[in-house]
This record gives structure tokens, sequence and C-alpha cells, in this order.
């Protein structure tokens, strides 16, 4: 019964404009507080201005306990073309094409039955176009917010690997990593 749940999964994955998706055993998802480091040296700008990025997110330990919660997760990349090795405009673009993603596998998840899920996506969250916190205010959706695989510590280098997928798709090309942690009712 599993084995058809992860390919119907994978399939509706598919179906949203993924490149690919695999189903992976949680336990195989390996996580380190040195990737919070990265983080913290806010290369991509967010560190302390996104609730769902840190230092806000929380502390690092208990974010990768959560992680030992679920039995499964599904992992998925977008691959997007650019122009050239310095196209940040059209990376800008494809980070944004996997925010409707995130959104659509919220859905997916709950249509199957599974609702012990926890979503995470590649950077800060960007649900919305200026996070709250910027302003001061309350998370305007904390439903749909979407934290980071590397603010939970995740190696996405070695989840790839894990997933079966090439962490980088050819000269020219961005890869976003996404993943959905989920435990089935009653495990």
């Amino acid at each position: 019964m599993e084995n058809k749940i992860f390919e119907d999964i994978i399939a509706k994955t598919v179906e949203l404009g993924v490149f690919k998706a695999n189903v992976i055993e949680a336990n195989r998802i390996e996580a380190d507080r040195a990737f919070r480091n990265i983080c913290a040296s806010n290369a991509c700008g967010m560190y302390g201005r996104c609730y769902m990025c840190p230092p806000d997110i929380g502390e690092i330990d208990v974010l990768m306990a959560e992680l030992k919660n679920y039995d499964y997760a599904l992992v998925y990349q977008t691959v997007t073309e650019l122009e050239d090795s310095f196209d940040f405009e059209g990376m800008i673009d494809a980070k944004k094409k996997s925010y409707p993603i995130a959104t659509a596998l919220r859905q997916v998840f709950s249509d199957i039955g599974i609702f012990k899920a926890l979503h995470l996506g590649a950077g800060g969250c960007g649900m919305c176009e200026r996070c709250a916190k910027q302003t001061g205010e309350t998370c305007r959706f904390p439903k749909l917010a979407l934290p980071s695989l590397e603010a939970y510590g995740i190696n996405v280098s070695s989840l790839a690997k894990a997933a079966d997928m090439k962490y980088i798709n050819g000269q020219n090309t961005v890869t976003y990593f996404g993943a959905v942690l989920f435990s089935f009712d009653g495990e």
C-alpha cells in the first residue's frame, strides 16, 4: 500500500512541474548544526529578516530533533535554465516558481489523507513579497509559511544524493530543492 501511495505522491508532484521527485526514508536525511552557520553568513540576505529563517525559526537542535518525528520524505527539485551563470534575476524568478509548488503540495498531502507533514523549501519562505518580520507585524500566513531546508540544518547536497538526484544539473541552470517530511496516521 505504501508503495502505491508513494507512486501517487511522486506522480502528482511531477504534474506540478518539478524536474524530479522521489520518496526516501526520513532517517536518510543528514542534518548538522554547521549548516545553520551558512544561514548566519547571510548569503541570501534573509538572516533575521524572515520568520521562517534563522534566528527566528528556532533553535537548531530543536529543529533537527523535529526531523526525527517523521518516517518518510518527498524530495523534489526544480531545474531552470539561465541565460548564463551570472543571471541573478533568472535565479530569483526560478525560486519564485517553487512557492506555488510547495503550496500545491499541501493540498496533495491533504487529499491523500496525510496530515502529519513538515513542508520545507529552498532558502527563505517567500510566501509574501516582503516578510511581515521586516515591518514588525506577525506572520500573515503562519499555516503556509515555508521554512528552509538549511534552517533545519539539512545538508541539501547529501539530500540530493539520498534521493537519487543531481545537486547541479548542468551549466547555466539553477536547481532548487524542497522536501515534505511525513508520516502516516497511527505510525
